[in-house]
């Protein structure tokens, strides 16, 4: 239902910006580990955007609501990995995924970070929304607890794809965590289409970064 009220909530300023021309790198401090994040201007995806924060933040915050510890989870469009090492530190089997072109920095950050922890080894993986999902992830095989995505809807032409996506990874039991900055009319037309084939609740809102964070859990006949 999105008739319980979200959680207002303001995104924490817990980094440390440092300005480089080229790789920036940002310092994050969640579940008490700081985190080291290698931006890159030359990808969307190789960008932390505002929903990475929120739901880190959020997940941080809300360990018995979800709890991640030993659950296994699945980030479709990763980018920098913020939110897949978070998911790390909290116990999680991880698997990050995103474009070809966005998995060298992700996984670069992603051992960087978790390599000297006492957690399950997070894995690096492609994955093109809508494409060759029964090759790559047999629904025999792989079946996860969490889905988590963030900043995933803006305007690009793949939102069919995601969509299908999502229904796909998404086998009842797993909860999609959704966090996305809402700028457009259509971020809220993916929400719609979202709420058609899902139960989706609005868990919290953060009104300064126009971000929502969603819960969603698939419709079973």
């Amino acid at each position: 239902s999105l008739t319980d009220a979200p959680v207002i909530l303001t995104i924490l300023q817990n980094w440390v910006p440092r300005v480089s021309h080229y790789f920036d790198k940002e310092h994050y401090t969640y579940v008490g580990h700081q985190i080291v994040i290698q931006e890159s201007i030359e990808y969307f995806g190789a960008v932390v955007w505002p929903g990475a924060l929120a739901l880190s933040q959020y997940l941080e915050s809300n360990q018995e609501q979800f709890n991640l510890k030993d659950k296994k989870v699945l980030e479709i469009g990763a980018g920098t990995g913020l939110v897949s090492i978070v998911a790390c530190i909290l116990g999680a089997y991880v698997t990050a995924t995103d474009l070809p072109e966005v998995l060298e920095n992700l996984s670069y950050n992603i051992s960087r970070n978790t390599e000297n922890m006492n957690t399950h080894k997070p894995e690096v993986r492609k994955l093109v929304w809508g494409e060759s999902l029964n090759e790559d992830f047999p629904v025999s095989t792989y079946h996860y607890d969490f889905v988590l995505a963030t900043d995933v809807v803006y305007h690009h032409t793949a939102l069919e794809p995601l969509l299908a996506t999502m229904v796909y990874f998404c086998k009842p039991g797993t909860v999609l965590l959704w966090a996305n900055k809402f700028r457009f009319s259509t971020d809220y037309e993916f929400l719609e289409k979202l709420g058609n084939i899902f139960n989706t609740t609005i868990l919290a809102e953060f009104p300064e970064s126009n971000v929502k964070l969603l819960k969603a859990t698939i419709r079973e006949n």
